[in-house]
């Protein structure tokens, strides 16, 4: 078993390193072509951030395919099954579509009806759902209209949910590579543990999407230097919709040998097979709950229900006192607990503390989100690994700085009194990169066309 995983991690450090190397020349593509639009007021970040990122995902996404080809493990998913080449052929057309919207900012409706042929052209290569496992009912086969009508649900589905929680630096491809792993575990423990073929595309899927979204997070984070634009976040969720269609409704119970024993053992070790059908909700809950939030809102408020606005969960995250960087990682939390919480309790449906763990990890979840301000301070053996806001060194320096001087540092309510007042910052506006920054930073001091229309 461990020669197919060093397949798969190295499919997933080719394509990591490809988008990686790409990002940069990209980066520079973006700002000579223009896709760099103004700032608008319901983003978060201070100063024009070129688009594109794409371009470089879907390199990456093209490096995993050839690289998978030409490996002895993973070649086999190519002879016996058409959905790789169904993927590359929907990623391509999604693709485009996010390119034209990021240079050109196409209307919505044309974004929905691209979506919809891209999920039709897998479709038609045979990446569909081919029948539905349902408790209590059993195993219900689809006709090839429901079939085809569910795969394009699900597809539009997640490539919305995932672009619309793209709103924060690193957000959506911190999510989706949660996401990801989490899939990537399930569907190679029914590929190799049961021997289930059909879960090969899928776990090959998710690696690449893995190393997708891992080689774009270091030029994404905050302040982020590029973004993903529409062109990442529609690619990497068809992916993400791809892997979860091609193994829903591909698992048979009886390789699996589940039927042994009672029939309340049976019910229990079904869960596998059920899985498939819920993972995919699982794995986008927070995104597809903050689109099912902002449809219901926008159209209580009499507006259309694709007209953007601040209302995302990430923004509230920051109207209630979360810095940029905590509200990404809170969301980057609640996502790895649903995901690899699902996949958890699938495997040991039968063990109370998989449930204590989960209820555990939810209360800490809950208590950060309560506490906004809380600051924590990492202990002097790991100040190395943090980022400097969380090191004591900054504030031991500063008092030894004021004892140089022969004064003492000022302590409780007079330390509050003699700081400097700091004018608040409204986030969403120009000038703005989260709700903690003081002051304008501009990386485009020195360049002509940094106050341009783009």
């Amino acid at each position: 078993m461990g020669q197919p995983v060093r397949d798969y991690l190295l499919t997933l450090c080719v394509t990591a390193a490809v988008t990686y190397l790409l990002t940069g020349p990209v980066r520079k593509f973006a700002i000579a072509v223009g896709a760099m639009p103004a700032i608008r007021a319901r983003d978060v970040h201070r100063e024009p951030t070129p688009r594109l990122g794409g371009i470089a995902m879907f390199g990456g996404l093209c490096a995993g395919l050839i690289v998978a080809d030409h490996l002895f493990n993973l070649n086999s998913v190519f002879e016996l099954s058409s959905e790789p080449r169904a993927l590359l052929s929907g990623a391509a057309l999604i693709w485009l579509i996010g390119v034209l919207d990021d240079k050109f900012e196409i209307d919505a409706l044309i974004k929905l009806g691209g979506q919809m042929i891209a999920a039709a052209v897998m479709v038609i290569q045979g990446l569909t759902i081919l029948w539905l496992p349902i408790p209590g009912v059993g195993t219900v086969a689809l006709t090839q209209w429901q079939g085809t009508l569910l795969t394009v649900a699900l597809v539009v589905i997640t490539i919305n949910a995932v672009n619309f929680v793209d709103g924060l630096d690193g957000l959506a491809a911190g999510m989706v590579c949660i996401a990801s792993a989490a899939f990537f575990l399930y569907t190679y423990r029914l590929w190799y543990g049961y021997g289930i073929e059909a879960a090969a595309p899928a776990t090959l899927f998710a690696a690449i999407l893995m190393g997708m979204c891992l080689g774009f997070l270091p030029h994404n984070m905050h302040p982020a230097r590029i973004f993903m634009g529409d062109s990442g976040s529609m690619l990497i969720g068809l992916v993400l919709a791809a892997g979860a269609i091609s193994v829903t409704g591909q698992v048979d119970p009886d390789l699996m040998n589940l039927f042994a024993g009672g029939e309340r053992a049976a019910t229990h070790a079904m869960l596998p097979v059920f899985i498939p059908l819920l993972l995919p909700l699982t794995i986008i809950a927070i995104p597809a709950a903050d689109l099912v939030l902002a449809i219901v809102r926008r159209t209580w408020n009499g507006q259309s229900p694709f007209a953007a606005d601040r209302g995302h969960l990430h923004h509230r995250l920051l109207e209630i006192g979360h810095s940029h960087s905590r509200s990404v990682l809170i969301m980057y939390f609640w996502s790895a607990l649903i995901a690899f919480g699902a996949v958890g309790y699938s495997v040991h449906s039968t063990s109370l503390w998989i449930v204590l763990v989960i209820v555990g990890l939810s209360a800490v979840g809950l208590i950060l989100l309560l506490m906004p301000r809380f600051t924590p301070r990492a202990p002097r053996w790991a100040e190395a690994f943090v980022p400097p806001r969380y090191r004591r060194r900054r504030q031991a320096a500063a008092e030894a700085g004021a004892e140089v001087e022969g004064q003492q540092p000022p302590e409780g309510p007079e330390m509050a009194s003699q700081a400097p007042e700091r004018t608040p910052v409204a986030v969403g506006v120009s000038g703005v990169n989260g709700a903690t920054a003081i002051g304008p930073r501009s990386r485009f001091a020195h360049r002509d066309g940094a106050d341009s229309s783009r």
